[in-house]
């Protein structure tokens, strides 16, 4: 008892010694493969820009200007998305984005779904953005349907989708409708499916997004610099794969799909993904498709904002390449299912 009053006397007299708190974790650096991303990027920089003589070649020639065109279309927004990313990484409270949206996650899908109208980009900018939000707290399910209806349902894509098919409000609001609904069905098919596990570790804990010893304009220049460096690899691979396409297929394989209406449906999905064209223009695109039905060019252009080359090698390097190719099938089914659906009541 003695030996006991006096441990209990000491632990009273014991001076309390602040512990600093643990440093977070810093920023993940790219993996190898965003590495190779980089170095892939960096050698077909020099190619395009070279003077090496074959690559004068005609076929050379147009891989190297749709490439380009791609890559040019899409920087200015991804350097948009990367510029959001970081100011929420840095700048905005850890708590803002789960107090404005609703505590149930079946009614924040949906929200976040119409809020993908306030960011006027391409699908380039959403992806680092939906990444911010989900490292600031925001559940996946809602960041993903914000992805996915940003490039879609934004002002500028409908604006454009207006000027695209004059006299036809129809078509625009076939595309407003089958985007919003594909982009909340992924999110709550997120909830019912989804796993975390197939994120990248470095999502799966949140942080508050300001790293130990660094002021604010610091964070917000770190996270900068990775998102675009990341990011901007993977966008330059998509580029040359679409590019390929666009090359290597003739023209006359899209007049053998443009008869039977299924088919044309699949086919300008397939066509959408491969093309890989902005949000901004590929409304275009669709209707210079004239010899397709309206139902497959809506399917044009509510499929290639949510899934394209370079948004799949956009996703895998940013949420990981087990999260990409389970996101990018299902969202392909959904859309091309809704465009039939709404096309089919509408159009």
């Amino acid at each position: 008892m003695e030996k006991t009053d006096e441990l209990v006397a000491l632990g009273e007299s014991a001076a309390v010694v602040p512990v600093p708190s643990r440093p977070p974790a810093r920023r993940a650096r790219p993996r190898p493969l965003g590495a190779a991303a980089l170095l892939v990027a960096g050698a077909t920089g020099v190619l395009l820009l070279g003077g090496t003589r074959w690559l004068d070649q005609p076929a050379v020639g147009a891989w190297r200007t749709v490439c380009l065109a791609i890559t040019v279309q899409a920087l200015p927004f991804l350097v948009l998305g990367t510029v959001l990313s970081g100011a929420i990484n840095a700048f905005v409270p850890a708590g803002l984005f789960t107090r404005v949206l609703p505590k149930r996650a079946a009614l924040a899908v949906p929200v976040a779904g119409v809020a993908g109208a306030v960011l006027p980009g391409c699908e380039c900018a959403s992806v680092p953005v939906a990444d911010s939000l989900i490292r600031r707290g925001v559940t996946p399910a809602a960041a993903f349907a914000f992805l996915l209806s940003a490039p879609a349902v934004n002002p500028v894509v409908l604006t454009a989708t207006a000027v695209a098919f004059p006299g036809n409000p129809a078509m625009i609001a076939a595309r407003l409708l089958a985007s919003l609904g594909t982009a909340a069905v992924m999110g709550w098919l997120w909830l019912w499916r989804g796993d975390e596990k197939w994120l990248r570790p470095a999502l799966r804990h949140r942080h508050t997004g300001h790293a130990y010893g660094h002021s604010r304009r610091q964070e917000f220049l770190l996270a900068f610099q990775h998102d675009f460096l990341q990011a901007g690899g993977f966008l330059v691979l998509g580029a040359m794969a679409a590019a390929t396409f666009d090359v290597a297929v003739p023209r006359a394989v899209l007049d053998a799909f443009s008869g039977t209406p299924w088919l044309s449906v699949l086919f300008l999905a397939g066509l959408a993904i491969l093309l890989a064209v902005c949000s901004e223009a590929d409304a275009f695109v669709a209707a210079s498709l004239t010899g397709f039905s309206p139902t497959a060019r809506l399917a044009f252009m509510v499929v290639g904002p949510m899934v394209d080359l370079k948004l799949i090698a956009l996703q895998a390097g940013t949420f990981g390449r087990a999260f990409a190719w389970r996101f990018c099938t299902a969202t392909t089914v959904v859309a091309v299912a809704a465009s039939v659906l709404i096309g089919g009541a509408l159009l």
